[in-house]
């Protein structure tokens, strides 16, 4: 089920609480869905931003791979992708303000991942960084299969084209 089908009946009973507990604290859809999309949000940033602590240059790669394997199970990155398709300004306002968010977090991990391989891009990190995030939410954009064996060699050849644009 989309944002769009949701209802506060669903909310409130997939909580096992009523509708009215659902009202109070949420005075619509809108306001229920804004709150999940910041809530994701900083959930994600969080695991992101933790991916690369105390990796070494030999385990940097595989600490990347971990914290997407991890947010691809966990479905955060496709709900966030979801909620940007929902019309409402006030989510996908939220959402583009994720997007602006991650791209910084993005840059900032591209850049320790380099520092920790001890290599220098030799284009703008910042471009770099939009092509990741663009990267992963295709992948976050299919629904999680059995692929995972396939979205980890499709990683690593990312990976790999992206360190081969290092000095």
């Amino acid at each position: 089920m989309g944002a769009a089908e949701l209802s506060m009946q669903d909310v409130a009973d997939a909580a096992g609480v009523s509708k009215a507990l659902i009202h109070y604290h949420y005075r619509d859809k809108e306001s229920l869905l804004e709150q999940v999309a910041t809530w994701a949000t900083a959930q994600v940033l969080e695991r992101e931003r933790s991916a690369l602590d105390g990796a070494t240059a030999s385990t940097a790669v595989d600490a990347v791979w971990r914290w997407l394997d991890e947010e691809l199970d966990g479905g955060h990155l496709r709900l966030l992708l979801e909620l940007g398709q929902y019309r409402v300004p006030r989510v996908r306002i939220a959402v583009q303000e994720f997007l602006r968010v991650r791209r910084e977090a993005a840059t900032d991990s591209i850049r320790h991942l380099f520092e920790l391989l001890e290599l220098r891009p030799r284009v703008p990190v910042e471009l770099l960084a939009r092509v990741v995030v663009a990267f992963i939410d295709g992948l976050a954009s299919h629904p999680r299969g059995d692929d995972s064996r396939d979205v980890r060699v499709t990683f690593d050849v990312f990976w790999l084209s992206l360190l081969s644009l290092a000095e």
